[in-house]
């Protein structure tokens, strides 16, 4: 008989896969995958770039520390999700699961963790500290950003969680070390 630390991973193995199928089920759908597609694409970077632009066109040098943070915050994370990928090297849902469809081309080679969601989560608190008002449309767009991980059968859930914490410790470290 497996060990019970055995049997627990390959439940909680199996409950990410059916939450992911589950997830990805949606893709089905054109409208949703469409509307999931293009979340995607603005996460790779985009909308966070055009944000810092924005800000720093709309506040100048008001901005320049906020947009700042935010470049210094995305640098720790892409060199953080960068090594983990390389370390854990998970396979993708859409390689393993065979019901599993992909919505998009991922843009490297492992699942664990999300970068997409590392960054935006990150990004979401270090910009709506400095702007509060920001806020609830970044946490709505931080939301979108995760779920297409899934949708589009790029991530499972856990890869999800994994990087939310991840961007949450990392901006969370960034305010400590100001302080």
């Amino acid at each position: 008989m497996p060990p019970l630390e055995h049997l627990t991973i390959t439940r909680l193995q199996r409950a990410d896969e059916r939450l992911c199928l589950a997830l990805n089920a949606a893709s089905r759908h054109m409208s949703v995958l469409h509307l999931f597609r293009v979340v995607s694409r603005l996460g790779n970077g985009i909308f966070w770039y055009a944000l810092m632009f924005v800000l720093l066109v709309r506040d100048a040098e008001q901005a320049l520390f906020p947009v700042l943070h935010m470049v210094v915050v995305g640098a720790a994370g892409t060199a953080i999700y960068s090594a983990l990928k390389r370390r854990t090297a998970r396979a993708r849902p859409f390689e393993v699961v065979p019901a599993v469809a992909l919505g998009a081309a991922p843009l490297d080679a492992f699942s664990f963790p999300s970068g997409h969601t590392l960054h935006a989560v990150a990004f979401t608190l270090v910009a709506a500290s400095y702007y509060p008002a920001l806020a609830g449309p970044l946490a709505a767009f931080t939301l979108l950003v995760a779920a297409s991980r899934v949708v589009l059968g790029l991530h499972y859930p856990s890869d999800v969680l994994a990087g939310a914490a991840l961007g949450a410790c990392i901006a969370g470290a960034s305010f400590w070390a100001l302080t």
